[in-house]
């Protein structure tokens, strides 16, 4: 294979989802992703979990063991923004996660499916017991895309960024191997049973941000 192409083989089954499948980010990738990246910037796109560290760890690459996935869709192939782990620490069983999706690819569900293919990939292909993110309190998208995984508030810190002469705070939210398992999909990671590739019906849509950094 040529230095910095992608290797495109069908992944296993736990990193495939309804919509998106995680690969191999290479380096035509990367600059894809830092385009993603400045239209972020240009649109003020909220931010998901740990969105704000995503874009920095696609320019530097993953460290220690975190892994970083290019999103692409089941049907296309089409990259359309990537998912990293923070602080991943086999020693705990603990990790975080940033995720980026490009601004022309949000509200399709790509967030959705992508933070859900992680969580499987993580908790019960690499044994992790626990994912935790930091979610700004005003980024209501945010807070309720992650309730709506099952994600559980278990705190608020007051953050030391000043935003427009306002101080943010972070809600801390969290979920287990097992309470995952208790709402995982049942046909994810099935090819059968990735439904359609399109965006939901009006009045039925999920108004959540897909980028993080979602």
């Amino acid at each position: 294979m040529r230095p910095g192409a992608v290797n495109r083989s069908v992944p296993e089954p736990g990193q495939v989802g309804r919509k998106v499948r995680l690969r191999e980010v290479g380096l035509r990738d990367r600059r894809v992703l830092m385009g993603f990246d400045r239209d972020m910037a240009r649109e003020a796109t909220p931010l998901i979990g740990g969105g704000h560290r995503h874009w920095a760890s696609h320019r530097s690459g993953s460290a220690g063991d975190d892994i970083h996935f290019g999103i692409e869709t089941v049907r296309g192939r089409m990259l359309v923004g990537s998912v990293c782990t923070i602080g991943a620490d086999p020693a705990t069983g603990l990790f975080g996660y940033g995720i980026g999706i490009a601004p022309r690819h949000q509200r399709c569900g790509y967030a959705t499916d992508a933070i859900t293919v992680l969580l499987s990939h993580m908790f019960e292909q690499r044994g992790f017991r626990k994912c935790e993110v930091s979610v700004y309190g005003g980024n209501l998208a945010s807070l309720s895309l992650h309730g709506g995984l099952g994600f559980r508030e278990e705190g608020r810190l007051r953050d030391t960024e000043v935003v427009r002469g306002e101080i943010k705070y972070l809600v801390r939210m969290g979920i287990t191997a097992e309470e995952f398992a208790t709402r995982r999909p049942d046909d994810l990671g099935d090819p059968g049973g990735r439904g359609l590739h399109r965006r939901p019906r009006r009045g039925k849509h999920w108004r959540a941000p897909a980028a993080v950094s979602g």
